[in-house]
Order: C-alpha cells, then structure tokens, then sequence
C-alpha cells in the first residue's frame, strides 16, 4: 500500500531551513575506524574543530531558531559547542543516529574488507538494501530520517533549523553529499522532498564524488 504524505503549510514547504552540519571529529574518525552508532568521544582536535564551528555560527550573525542532534556523544559534544555560543539548547533524538552498520562498528575499512569482503563490495556499489554488516539498509535510513524532518517541518514551520548529525544522515536528506567533520549543509524541506537539493556546500556547489567517507 502507498503511503501517504503528510500534509504542509506552505511555511513548513517553503519557508523552512535547514543546516545539516556533520559532527566533528571523533577518536574512531582519526583512527579510521566505522562509527555507525559506536559512541565514541570527539578527539582533542576534534574539541576544537567544534568550537570554530560554534564560532562560524556566531560570526555569520544567522538566526538560528533551534539546534537539533543525534544522541550519539559526537553529535552532542558538536551540539553542545554551537549551542552555548548561540544560546541554544540542543535537542537528542536517537532517530538522528548514523547508519547501524552492525558487526562492522569499531572497525576499520581494511579489517572489513578481510572479513566480509563480498559485503563490503556491495555496500560500496550504492545498492539501497545492502546491510552493512546486518545493520541498516541506505533505504531505511532515507525514510528513518526524512520522517524526521517532515515532522520537524511541521512543528516548526518558517523556522531555522540546526541539525548536527553524521554523513550517512546528510546523504539520506541529501544525495551525494561528502561533508567533511563540521562542514555544513543547507536545504529547505521542499529541495530534500524532490531530491533535487539547492544547497550551500561551505559556499560551494556540492561535489560529484562520493569520496571515502567513514560512516
């Protein structure tokens, strides 16, 4: 059976924004280790990374109405770092986590590739239902988070909204995106409901390439 979209106020299509920024880096980022939903902290360079970003913000003189998260620690401790410069209180909701990437978590591509080869190859083609390691499918992520964001919409309709979340999420919302550790992405709900983005990359048109992201 087809499932029905949500109704929307032209407020909530139009009007609201989003700024999916990626969190920044973690101890399994610098050590090229598969996060999914591992909860490992921000590295020291990471910490700092965070507050420039937190800092960016600030400078940018942008209104931002509300920060959202990820529950995972690297998500929050990013969070925590552009809300205190901003005055916000960040928002945890566990339906913007990484992609699950099941018995892969924690491990690095080369261990992977050993193990669970075949697999790998098939997750690098882009297939949409591939499991990573039992996990998750990219097309449950897609509709995971873009459930998310309808309701967001919804609930805050014309508002700014700040979003610190992971690459697989800013894929799932936004096709081929490749941010690096707190590089940010805008779009409004119209753009992630077409999948025909008009976003800022960094002030940049997004990149063709996918690229070797960790998820």
């Amino acid at each position: 059976m087809p499932k029905t979209r949500m109704a929307y106020s032209g407020d909530a299509v139009k009007e609201t924004r989003f700024t999916l920024v990626r969190h920044a880096e973690s101890l399994w980022n610098a050590t090229g280790r598969w996060q999914g939903h591992g909860d490992p902290p921000l590295s020291l360079r990471g910490i700092g990374q965070a507050k420039d970003c937190a800092a960016r913000f600030r400078a940018s003189g942008e209104r931002v109405d509300r920060l959202f998260c990820s529950d995972l620690l690297r998500t929050r401790q990013t969070a925590e770092a552009i809300g205190e410069d901003l005055g916000l209180t960040p928002h945890p909701t566990a339906q913007l986590r990484e992609l699950a990437i099941g018995r892969w978590t924690g491990m690095t591509r080369e261990e992977i590739s050993e193990t669970d080869g075949a697999l790998l190859d098939k997750f690098d083609s882009g297939d949409p239902d591939v499991r990573p390691g039992g996990g998750e499918t990219r097309n449950e992520i897609r509709e995971r988070v873009r459930g998310v964001v309808e309701r967001l919409s919804v609930a805050h309709a014309g508002e700014h909204l700040v979003l610190v979340v992971h690459t697989g999420v800013i894929r799932a919302l936004v096709p081929k995106a490749t941010p690096a550790n707190t590089e940010s992405v805008v779009i409004s709900l119209e753009g992630i409901r077409d999948a025909r983005p008009s976003v800022r990359y960094d002030g940049e048109s997004l990149p063709e390439a996918f690229g070797d992201v960790l998820y």
